[in-house]
Parts: structure tokens; sequence; C-alpha cells
């Protein structure tokens, strides 16, 4: 193992199950970004201008990184960029609010128009984070740009009504089915995008609607399991390595994790990543600071939550989900500097 890594080198070597002297410290971006308002106000590189505009996108991304310690460089700052394009009524939000979906733009699964997937990937809010990826990695060979997406499942369900696509799931599996090969075809080709002539260099995928607890374990296999690794095989032909979010407790689908062929999972703060480990040797285990004590516990209670998940072996060391955008810097600091310290 050389004795100095560079920040993408170190993510890298952890992805590939390699040596290195600690483990990485990031923040994918996506559901899990730090474009909290203390930075944004000290920048003024700010959202919501940023969600829309490539080179302000690229601005407030590094301004992220360079402020917060994290070792990596995260973008978008959203989960609305798929449902956005596919037609669903998204407000934007503010410098303290994140983006909604406002309203989806079909009743059921079977109301669903499918569109040229080839089209569609060259228009929208895409264009914005693709350039802005690409941008970023240009200006930042040392340390690694990861692009997020939103999950298969989540996307379906944030452009048919959630409460109707889950009991289609059920009800209408063909239909439910064709929907999903849909998003996800899409998916692998803004990851296409993203990832060549040396953009990013890690694929996110955040999919908080695609849960043990809302699904059960026999959805979560046949749906979850099944599209994310579509969508990894294609990624990873691309060379890229694939992180995945999973949201919730993982109790009833424990069993199915291994089937993910990610290169690493994240998990909420809930989760025994130890355990997972102990349990799980294949799995590279990522996370899991909980969101909720980097906003209101003092920064002496962040180290101590992140001294034990280095000494615990925890591969990756990240947030455990999406940070509130009022979340102090001095937390954050605190997390990133404890493990570049060595957790000890």
């Amino acid at each position: 193992m050389p004795t100095t890594l560079t920040p993408r080198e170190r993510l890298l070597r952890v992805l590939r199950k390699e040596p290195v002297d600690r483990p990485p410290v990031i923040c994918t971006g996506g559901m899990m970004n730090a474009a909290i308002v203390e930075i944004m106000r000290d920048t003024g590189h700010t959202l919501p201008e940023a969600h829309v505009d490539p080179q302000r996108m690229a601005d407030l991304a590094q301004d992220v990184h360079v402020h917060t310690g994290f070792e990596n460089i995260g973008v978008p700052f959203c989960m609305t960029v798929e449902a956005e394009l596919l037609g669903s009524e998204i407000d934007l939000g503010t410098l303290e609010c994140e983006p909604k979906i406002v309203r989806e733009v079909f009743p059921s699964v079977g109301a669903v128009a499918f569109r040229d997937v080839g089209q569609l990937v060259h228009t929208g809010r895409i264009e914005v984070v693709v350039q802005a990826a690409h941008r970023l990695a240009r200006a930042n060979p040392d340390v690694p740009v990861i692009a997020s997406l939103t999950g298969p499942v989540s996307t379906a369900a944030s452009i048919v009504d959630p409460m109707t696509f889950y009991k289609e799931l059920r009800k209408n599996p063909e239909g439910a089915s064709r929907l999903l090969d849909y998003v996800t075809d899409l998916l692998g080709a803004f990851a296409e995008r993203l990832v060549a002539d040396q953009g990013a260099t890690a694929i996110a995928v955040g999919d908080p609607s695609a849960t043990g607890e809302i699904l059960g374990p026999a959805m979560f296999e046949a749906y979850t399991v099944r599209y994310l690794n579509q969508l990894a095989d294609r990624v990873h032909a691309l060379g890229a390595p694939f992180i995945v979010h999973i949201c919730g407790d993982l109790k009833s689908v424990r069993r199915l994790l291994p089937q993910l062929r990610c290169n690493a999972l994240s998990t909420d703060a809930l989760v025994n990543l130890a355990a997972l480990k102990r349990d799980f040797p294949s799995i590279t285990t990522m996370g899991n600071v909980s969101t909720f004590a980097l906003q209101w516990n003092d920064a002496g209670k962040i180290r101590s939550v992140t001294r034990n998940l280095v000494n615990d072996g925890v591969d990756i060391i990240s947030p455990a989900c999406g940070l509130s955008t009022s979340t102090r810097l001095e937390t954050i600091r605190a997390l990133t500097d404890e493990v570049k310290n060595g957790g000890g």
C-alpha cells in the first residue's frame, strides 16, 4: 500500500476491497448532500440557483468539499432531477428548503407515457448535472466526484402516485415491472453520460422508497434488489463503482443484502454496521453518523460517534442520511477531522 493516498485513490481502493491507511470520509450528494445554509451564506453560491446552472452547481459542490472536509465532491443537491425530467411538477425550494415533488405526473402505472430514453437523457436538468460533474472532475483530478441518482423504485414512485404505485407492485406486477425497466434504462443512460470521458468517479444511488419496511422482504427482493442490480451491472460495465444507500431498519431484509451487487452499502444510523460487517464480510460498509445528531448534538458527541465507527472497522465513514440544511459546519468538521485524525 502506498504511504500516501489521494482521496480518489483511497476511495477507489476501498471500493475494490484493497488495503488503505484509514477509511475515507464522504458525503455522496443527491439525497445525502452537505449544502448547508452556513456554507451557502459564507460563499455566496446558493440554492435554488445551483440546481439549474452547471457552473453554479460546480461552484457550490466545490465549496461543500473545501469547507466540510468531506473527501469527495458530490452532485446534484436533490432527488428531483429524474422526476422533473419525466414530467412531475417540482418545487425547487429555497436556500433553507430542499426541492420537493408537488404532484406526480401519472395517476397509475397504466397511464405512464414511455418516451424515448435516448432523447430524454439529453434534456432537462440532466444536462446541468452532467456538465457540473465533468467540470469538477477536470478541476479536481485527485478528488473523487460522485454523481448521485435516484433509485429505480423511488424514481417510479416520484412519477406515479406513490400509494397507487405500491398497490400496483402487487396487483399489476407486469405493468410495474415495465415501468421499472423504463426508469432503470433512463438511470443507466444518465450514468453513462456522467461517467463518460473521465467524468464522475463513481455513481451513488439513494432509493428511500425501496426499503424493506415499505415493501417487505418478498417485494424488496423482486423489485429493489432486481432493479438496483440491473443498474449496478450497467454502471460496472462503464468501469465505475456503484454505491447504494438503503433507508430504514434493514432487519426484515438483512439476509438479502449480500445479493446487492454494489461496491458499498450505506445505511441509516439505526443499523449496527459492525454487526453487519461481521455477519456479511462481503459487504463494504458505509455510514452511518446520525444526521439528527449532526444537527442537534455538539462537536464532542460527533467525534465520539465517529470514533466508534472507525474503531468498529466501518469501511467508509459518512452521514447516515440527508443532512438538514441547518446543520452547523462545526459538527460536520468534527466528523471529518476525527476520521482524518485516525479515530483513535
